[in-house]
């Protein structure tokens, strides 16, 4: 009997799951993620599915995360540098560089190759090395080279020269993707130097835990495309994390409810994330793994991810009469959740608040200093701010001026400090859907939110009004992006998904003209609230809603039933007639055939590609090649452009024995 173990932390609750030979869950836990030290809820859910289990028969431990996505989406992560040679400030500015670094340092070098692998400009390492004299205190540095693919000593060089003046963890764009379009790399490098430490944080806190707990298996780690690397491969490169979480989700998905064809759709503490299955395998993104803002250059699901969850920000809209709400992006603590954690300020503050004679501002909300968060470098009104803030207080006690408002929003940013709110999960909890947090907290909240004056000068409404107002927006919103996914898929324009007649068709108007909408698949709902609000949602589009037993911890599961993946992609030029260009990580060759110059790359690749998967813990490995020929015709004669070959070394998790 082989016992596999999986564990997925998100935003709000970690889980863990048991799988007996691949084919059977037997045991499962969930406990809430616990910030900044994760090892903590690890922990905890672990040790509830190891109960009556000797933890030495787990043969194989992997484990999904979220962190990374939401850390890009809610705009979190290291204090980072970037050192970028050819480019320019315009590049920065229109490739979304500038907006990514959010203020961190850059330098900018002379020194290029060409589109060949030729150096076209040599770099200026004085300007670098009187640079690294005085180099900023960042947690890590990315560096990034024009056409370093084609040849990479520039980027080897600049790294080179960091990690021994620096000694801090350098990521070079060419590591992360064999693709053209040097901007795109660059951001794709910047966002990994800005992850390593809390990817790293997160692995070694949890091997440490499973460690203490007497589980001795090799931890694997879910990559956004679903397959299973190595802890090792993970902490080099955790921007290939991103989308962990939710491509586990989807591998579980098929497992648990053996589905070919189906909108999947994950819902959070932070985020739902939304993918399609066709033929009972995830669809890829060809573009590159999207996360909020960022477009980069990481191979994964085709998942959308939207800021919206049990934990969204309730937002209140003044426009119009009626008034109304809407959620999202960002995630805020529940107040339930922070009464249980903190009732002893919470409740006073709440019940102060009912019965004050005039609403303040900030009633209902809350901040947290999260202990443990690294509050180094911080601008001296921020500074100050955070020294008000001593565990957990109200916010309208903490800010003494409205320009406060964006230091607490630096300092989440920053993950230093979290804030509460009103949130669907404290909707819920009035509404007598949930009750795992403080109800009587969540019910003094939304009272408070819902005096808020409309358009038309009246309150929103009591606590239950406003909890079913909120439940509503929530499956509107979920409606919404679910209908982008669909349309997207079927090649239309996502944006009919907000369009007047769409949702009159769902509701089957009826007059001079019969309008008639619904999502044409079935949608597997998961997540551990998903059978909270996903019968609404199948209901409002019309379509066959599944909501398989083990949906609340799907991404645990699909962490356990996932492959090793390891996949490398490399590039042939003819830069001149009769010669054949190889371009290597070691740099280019050049070669007076195609077939030699082909043979070297498949060779050279499919070595990386085996002894990676192989490290990662795949057995009975698969070898797959496929081979992409670019051809133009010159003075009538046929000749190839570019060659581009990929290998594809896959199998399953090696079992441990004994």
């Amino acid at each position: 009997m082989a016992l596999a173990l999986g564990v997925d932390t998100g935003g709000t609750y970690t889980d863990a799951v048991l799988i007996r030979d691949e084919e059977q869950i037997v045991a499962r836990a969930k406990a809430l993620t616990t910030r900044p030290d994760l090892a903590r809820g690890i922990g905890a859910a672990v040790a509830e599915v190891l109960k009556g289990v000797d933890p030495a028969t787990v043969s194989m431990a992997a484990l999904s995360t979220t962190l990374a996505t939401n850390a890009l989406v809610e705009g979190q992560g290291d204090r980072v540098a970037l050192i970028a040679a050819g480019f320019r400030q315009q590049d920065l500015d229109k490739h979304g560089l500038t907006d990514a670094l959010k203020g961190d340092p850059v330098l900018l070098l002379p020194g290029k190759m060409g589109h060949a692998g030729d150096e076209a400009e040599p770099l200026d390492t004085e300007a670098l090395e009187a640079w690294l004299a005085d180099a900023p205190d960042v947690g890590a540095f990315a560096v990034a080279g024009l056409f370093a693919v084609r040849n990479p000593a520039h980027e080897l060089a600049m790294a080179e020269a960091v990690a021994r003046a620096t000694g801090r963890p350098v990521c070079a764009s060419h590591q992360l993707s064999a693709k053209l379009n040097g901007p795109k790399r660059a951001l794709t490098a910047l966002l990994n130097a800005r992850l390593v430490g809390m990817i790293d944080r997160l692995i070694g806190q949890a091997q440490a835990r499973l460690t203490e707990l007497g589980v001795d298996a090799p931890l694997m780690v879910v990559r956004g495309d679903g397959a299973l690397v190595s802890s090792t491969e993970a902490r080099r490169a955790p921007i290939e994390t991103i989308l962990s979480g939710p491509a586990a989700s989807i591998v579980g998905a098929r497992w648990l409810t053996g589905a070919d064809d189906a909108l999947v759709s994950d819902i959070g503490g932070t985020t739902t994330d939304i993918a399609i299955l066709r033929g009972g395998r995830p669809k890829i993104d060809p573009m590159g793994a999207r996360v909020g803002p960022y477009r980069t250059m990481v191979e994964a699901v085709a998942m959308r991810t939207h800021g919206l969850g049990g934990d969204s920000e309730v937002h209140f809209l003044t426009e119009g009469l009626a008034g109304g709400v809407r959620l999202g992006p960002r995630r805020v603590l529940p107040v339930s959740l922070l009464a249980v954690e903190a009732p002893e300020v919470v409740r006073p503050a709440l019940e102060a608040q009912l019965h004050a004679a005039v609403p303040g501002e900030h009633d209902g909300r809350f901040v947290r200093r999260v202990p443990g968060a690294s509050d180094a470098g911080l601008a001296a009104r921020d500074a100050e701010v955070l020294a008000r803030i001593e565990g957990v207080a109200p916010l309208g006690a903490v800010l003494r001026k409205r320009v406060e408002i964006g230091s607490v929003t630096r300092l989440v940013s920053r993950g230093i400090v979290q804030v509460a709110g009103v949130t669907p999960s404290d909707a819920a909890h009035v509404l007598g859907l949930a009750d795992a947090w403080d109800a009587d907290a969540a019910r003094a909240a939304l009272t408070l939110f819902g005096r808020r004056r409309t358009g038309a000068g009246e309150p929103l409404g009591d606590a239950e009004g406003v909890a079913r107002i909120i439940v509503d927006q929530l499956t509107r919103q979920t409606g919404e992006v679910l209908l982008e996914s669909a349309f997207a898929e079927d090649g239309m324009d996502q944006d009919l998904a907000h369009h007047p007649l769409v949702w009159r068709g769902l509701g089957a108007h009826r007059g001079a003209v019969a309008l008639d909408v619904r999502v044409g698949m079935p949608v597997v709902g998961l997540g551990a609230s998903a059978a909270t609000w996903y019968p609404a949602v199948g209901d409002l589009l019309g379509c066959e809603m599944r909501l398989p037993d083990g949906a609340e911890v799907a991404n645990a599961v699909g962490a356990v039933v996932g492959r090793v993946r390891v996949r490398r992609e490399g590039t042939v030029t003819a830069p001149s007639d009769g010669r054949f260009r190889v371009h290597l990580d070691t740099g280019p060759r050049d070669f007076g055939t195609l077939d030699d110059a082909m043979a070297l790359l498949e060779d050279t690749l499919r070595s990386e590609a085996e002894r990676e998967a192989l490290a990662a813990g795949a057995s009975g490995l698969d070898i797959r090649v496929t081979r992409d020929m670019r051809m133009a015709e010159v003075e009538g004669r046929e000749m190839v452009i570019e060659a581009v070959l990929r290998v594809e070394a896959s199998g399953r998790p090696r079992i441990a024995e004994g």
